[in-house]
């Protein structure tokens, strides 16, 4: 069956949704999904979609590096401010930008002479008398003192929230498949709201790292789980409005996070408010149905068919015997012809009949991936306020988000995809060869190339949840999304390219 499945992407190509052939396909579109049901369901997945945009990167905010400079004893008081003119004779300086760890020494013995003879510059020290800070930010790294050459501990708080991403993946999607979509999603959910708000409390460091990595190990599986119920929830005509609806809000989340993050400056504060949300998980128990393929897959027939009434009622809408009927007398075909074991594909099955394409999306997800970090790493040069720079970041993905939604569903989602990479490529090579002459003009190119790399992201990632079976649907996705996640990982050390 499994085998048999394979054939038929081939043939598909993915280009094109299902027809309405399918007998549930049929069904949901003669329920007119768009109605008041999915209105409210639609609602209610907007709750770990914003979730995961808030956890995910919360540590850009609650680690991020703080403006600071050594303290200078013999000239600062408690009404100093971080600058000050006499800061070009006690602090080494360069490019307009005091040094962050040294200071000129002090000729011993001038306690309240604050004179440039009285420094010697040609001798630096550290900063032993403390620190002064350009803002009112508190992370982590002025509560826990993490400055200077204890500055890899930020560093590694994104490696620990890489590490959560991976194994979070690989768990979420495994469980989605095994237990469902809607229990890993409520279960996820109140896990990482639990963790979140314990590692507001965090003493020290290390457990703050403990808690941040388990933390993104429990969100991981929030979108990837939220956008395949979102799809299963409709007809594959509709499939595409769906994934737009929901990631237009991961985008609008990630704008009030930099808005948030720079009202809130307390990093535990800011954990607080933005993992409370997560509570709210308990309400998808009562009102939020199971996946209805998910449900056929798992030979799981009445609790699916009860689902689609409850759409038919809701949506004040007819739902025929016969199609019940029909519906379930397939689906049993289906269940006894499948090779899987109660429902689930063994790992030897799914890498026999899936291994090639398994072997194509996780090259795809690792180039695509790669790319965008690498454009999101570059908006780190913009000069001005780093919480207006994140939320314009997620700016530049909702224009990308109505192009895709556009293009995906009049040309294809592999031509589509195509065409976005293509033009995502080709507008970086033109950085690099009109950058001398044309420097004014590379920023115009850069953004239409984050534009262009977000479409692309977004096509991937509906293209890669339509072309596996549904048995083993978001374990594949989040797989291919693990693999590339490695581009993530390997985007930072562009930079040393320039070296070569």
């Amino acid at each position: 069956m499994l085998q048999s499945k394979l054939e038929t992407i081939r043939e598909n190509e993915a280009d094109s949704p299902p027809t309405k052939e399918n007998d549930l396909d049929a069904i949901i579109s003669s329920l007119e999904q768009f109605g008041r049901f999915y209105i409210m369901k639609c609602v209610l997945l907007c709750i770990p979609i914003v979730c995961s945009a808030f956890n995910s990167y919360s540590f850009m905010f609650t680690a991020g590096e703080v403006h600071q400079r050594c303290n200078i004893s013999q000239c600062d008081s408690l009404n100093s401010s971080f600058m000050e003119p006499w800061l070009s004779f006690t602090i080494p300086g360069s490019n307009g930008e005091w040094d962050n760890c040294e200071h000129f020494e002090a000729l011993p013995g001038i306690d309240g002479h604050c004179e440039a003879h009285y420094f010697n510059r040609s001798q630096t020290v550290g900063c032993e008398a403390g620190y002064k800070f350009g803002d009112n930010e508190n992370t982590i790294a002025t509560e826990f003192e993490i400055f200077c050459t204890d500055g890899w501990k930020l560093s590694m708080v994104g490696v620990v929230n890489f590490i959560g991403y991976f194994i979070g993946n690989l768990l979420g999607g495994y469980l989605s498949d095994r237990y469902g979509r809607k229990s890993t999603l409520v279960a996820a959910g109140l896990l990482s709201s639990l963790s979140g708000l314990a590692q507001s409390n965090a003493p020290e460091y290390y457990s703050f790292l403990c808690f941040e990595c388990l933390s993104m190990i429990l969100s991981s599986a929030l979108l990837p789980s939220a956008t395949l119920l979102a799809m299963e929830l409709v007809s594959s005509k509709h499939r595409v409005m769906a994934v737009m609806v929901l990631t237009f809000t991961n985008s609008l989340a990630g704008i009030a996070l930099g808005y948030l993050a720079g009202y809130i400056l307390d990093w535990r504060l800011l954990l607080r408010v933005i993992y409370v949300p997560g509570l709210l998980h308990l309400i998808i128990v009562c009102f939020l149905p199971e996946s209805v393929p998910w449900l056929l897959s798992q030979s799981k027939e009445e609790e699916a068919i009860q689902v689609l009434r409850e759409i038919a009622r809701f949506n004040k809408r007819p739902l025929l015997k016969e199609q019940l009927r029909n519906l379930r007398w397939s689906n049993r075909q289906v269940i006894t012809q499948s090779e899987s074991l109660d429902g689930h594909y063994s790992i030897r099955q799914i890498l026999n009949a899936l291994g090639p394409r398994i072997s194509q999306y996780c090259f795809v997800w690792f180039s695509n991936l790669f790319i965008e970090m690498g454009l999101v790493l570059n908006l780190k040069y913009l000069s001005g306020n780093k919480f207006r720079n994140y939320s314009l970041i997620s700016f530049l993905d909702l224009p990308g988000i109505l192009i895709a939604a556009l293009l995906m569903n009049r040309i294809g989602r592999r031509c589509s995809m195509s065409l976005f990479m293509a033009s995502c490529s080709t507008l970086l090579i033109a950085m690099t060869v009109f950058d001398q002459d044309y420097s004014d003009y590379c920023w115009y190119l850069y953004f239409l190339a984050k534009m262009a790399s977000k479409c692309s992201y977004i096509t991937l990632y509906f293209f890669t949840a339509e072309v596996f079976p549904t048995n083993c649907r978001n374990s594949m996705l989040s797989l291919c999304t693990m693999v590339g996640g490695f581009g993530y990982m390997l985007a930072p050390l562009t930079p040393l390219l320039v070296r070569i």
